[in-house]
């Protein structure tokens, strides 16, 4: 290792941001580099080298349509900084990853080419680097995807120093990078209703089919399988909603709100809005499906959230069904020990239709976000 190399990885180290690392095809000596240089365990949380398909459909997820794709080396840093974030949930992170193909023992008939992405909750910077294919040796092509490796990661830390990069003419180098941070900022000064991120990490700006909306903290198996659940019964995908700002709640600064989007990261489309209430959203996004679990449908139909008049709850409910928003009502087990669903439900007859019940058979999970949090605090 030379010494600027050193140097680089030193300034990384001495960096709070740490990192989950994902690296298939190349970009190993990346990782070997970050090892060898004392410090190491301040910076890696976790390392991971994906070689096989099924190793790279698991981590995933799913089966990406190209293993060497921008999308795909996206979908891995996301994954990676979600993995991150439930590793260190408190520490600032980010998620790294390479797909590439190069040089090896047989002649490949397709380009040697590498995607390098680093996914954090205000960012995501993504390299794209086609080589010029038999000018170089393996270990060539390997170094130099490695070094545009780390100098990505320097970026995404702000840090002033990068590794030279020894490109030839026919060589081809894009980056692009995506602020995340400016749209949470623009929300939180009300200069936009809502925004999201889509899996592969592009900026949404139109409403969702359907979303389940929440404060997700944090994220949990029972809030992605009701999702999954509503999904598959109305034949439609549901996003997620984190809510900016709650009706019980201060609000959300932008750092905790791109910390709770960040849990979704590679895997699933998640909106954020300032529209506390149900009849907001509605005004937000006319049309779609709200997928609820049955302690917010009680909280919904409560007088007390319209400012204790029983007239407020029926001109709200009134308005989001002219607006022809519906809920989706999932059962749960509650406090006294019974599993209650749209049955229990005081639902003025009147507004029958706008509620619909998720069937049991389809979902049921009776752990809470709060029971999650005292059982990992404990």
């Amino acid at each position: 290792m030379n010494e600027q190399t050193r140097r680089l990885i030193t300034a990384i180290h001495n960096n709070p941001r740490q990192v989950v690392l994902v690296t298939a095809g190349a970009g190993a000596q990346a990782l070997a580099d970050l090892l060898a240089v004392a410090g190491a365990s301040r910076t890696l949380l976790e390392a991971i080298v994906p070689y096989s398909a099924a190793a790279f459909d698991d981590f995933l997820g799913f089966t990406p349509v190209k293993y060497v794709a921008q999308d795909t080396a996206v979908a891995l840093s996301g994954c990676a900084l979600a993995r991150a974030r439930q590793l260190a949930p408190d520490t600032a992170a980010l998620g790294l990853a390479c797909t590439a193909t190069i040089t090896t023992d047989y002649p490949k008939r397709g380009d040697h080419h590498a995607h390098i992405a680093v996914w954090q909750p205000e960012n995501l910077i993504i390299y794209d680097l086609h080589l010029d294919k038999g000018a170089r040796s393996r270990e060539e092509e390997e170094r130099l995807i490695s070094n545009l490796m780390l100098n990505c990661m320097a970026q995404a830390i702000t840090l002033p120093d990068h590794l030279p990069l020894d490109l030839f003419l026919a060589d081809n180098l894009t980056a692009t990078e995506t602020d995340f941070a400016r749209c949470a900022q623009q929300l939180s000064n009300q200069e936009i209703a809502y925004f999201g991120i889509s899996a592969n990490g592009r900026i949404l700006t139109t409403p969702p089919a359907a979303i389940l909306s929440g404060a997700f903290n944090p994220l949990h198996q029972g809030h992605i399988q009701l999702a999954q659940a509503a999904g598959q019964y109305q034949g439609i995908p549901v996003a997620f909603e984190c809510t900016a700002v709650n009706a019980d709640k201060p609000p959300l600064p932008p750092e905790t709100l791109l910390n709770r989007m960040a849990q979704f990261a590679g895997r699933w489309p998640v909106f954020a809005s300032a529209a506390p209430t149900f009849l907001e959203k509605a005004r937000l996004y006319p049309g779609i499906l709200f997928v609820v679990g049955y302690d917010t449908a009680v909280r919904i139909l409560q007088p007390r959230f319209y400012q204790d008049s029983s007239q407020n709850l029926h001109a709200a409910l009134s308005e989001i069904q002219s607006l022809g928003n519906t809920f989706l009502v999932a059962g749960r087990l509650e406090d006294d020990g019974l599993f209650h669903d749209l049955h229990d439900l005081a639902i003025p007859p009147q507004f029958s239709h706008l509620f619909c019940p998720l069937p049991a058979e389809f979902f049921r999970q009776d752990i809470s976000s709060t029971q999650l949090r005292v059982q990992t605090n404990s």
